[in-house]
């Protein structure tokens, strides 16, 4: 089967991964930077140029969009549509996914738990709901962070105000969510393909350290979910649309929450945590979209 993986980093760990698992399978396996492609449409076809020239389409795509590219990941995932390739990332989860509030807005709408968390515009507005959200301290996220980046916690209204000042400059709006204490600095990360709950890990922060990014310096080992984490996690991926998704909660008094969903995770830190071979997993199940 010829299989494509849209990528900008053949030599990231994720796509080494996909390329060996495919091949292992029998598959001819090749990676595309997407940043190179252009849809293409003239009234009778569609298509995708790679530098102009046309491009030979594969069985089934495997799209991997980074954050810093969303916009043209979307674009060339609705081209594949068009086209009737088969692909394993849906264009509007994508774009749900990666926008944290309207994410947080339809797990709410579902009734999924999720922290306190407030899209701001201002400074002035930044000061005015804060206390909505519980004592400090606060988080305060950009919205399309990633690897916590983008990620800071204020102790106080100073440090918050001088946080969000610093942020807006960065984009036009920003969140300010609660900080769970209970969590203690730790998280859970699934792993989901189709409708299965491939692999768990719990993330740890380093001393001194809020965030529990594998990319921070992190320490994960791999969890076996409760039923009630396992059925909250199909669920939530199910409602956001994805079909292969990291899906991230977070402990606290008020039961599991949902703290983000990935559209694209990386396989390094759950792979090495978990021992498990996602990769392969990700393989077969673009072999069944055909």
């Amino acid at each position: 089967m010829r299989i494509t993986v849209f990528s900008r980093g053949p030599g990231l760990y994720s796509t080494r991964r996909l390329v060996e698992a495919g091949e292992q399978r029998g598959h001819a396996i090749s990676v595309v930077d997407h940043s190179l492609c252009s849809p293409y449409a003239d009234g009778e076809k569609s298509s995708i140029l790679m530098n102009g020239l046309p491009f030979d389409e594969p069985e089934v795509a495997i799209p991997r969009i980074g954050a810093n590219i969303t916009t043209r990941g979307v674009a060339l995932i609705r081209q594949l549509d068009v086209m009737g390739v088969p692909h394993v990332l849906d264009a509007n989860a994508l774009l749900l996914a990666r926008d944290k509030m309207s994410c947080l807005q339809r797990l709410t709408q579902e009734g999924i738990g999720v922290p306190r968390t407030v899209l701001c515009f201002s400074v002035y507005e930044v000061r005015k709901v804060a206390k909505r959200l519980g004592p400090f301290p606060v988080v305060v996220k950009l919205l399309e962070s990633t690897h916590g980046v983008g990620v800071a916690l204020a102790h106080n209204l100073y440090q918050l105000e001088r946080l969000a000042e610093g942020f807006l400059q960065l984009q036009d709006r920003i969140l300010l969510q609660e900080y769970i204490r209970e969590s203690k600095g730790s998280d859970l990360r699934a792993f989901v393909v189709g409708d299965r709950i491939v692999a768990a890990m719990q993330r740890k922060a380093v001393a001194g350290e809020f965030r529990a990014n594998i990319h921070r310096g992190a320490t994960a080992t791999p969890v076996t979910l409760s039923p009630e984490e396992q059925a909250l996690v199909l669920r939530v991926a199910s409602v956001i649309g994805v079909e292969i998704a990291g899906v991230d909660l977070i402990h606290s008094h008020r039961g599991p929450l949902v703290m983000e969903v990935n559209a694209s995770p990386g396989l390094e830190g759950i792979e090495g945590a978990t021992r498990v071979d996602i990769a392969g997993a990700i393989i077969s199940y673009a072999e069944s979209k055909v």
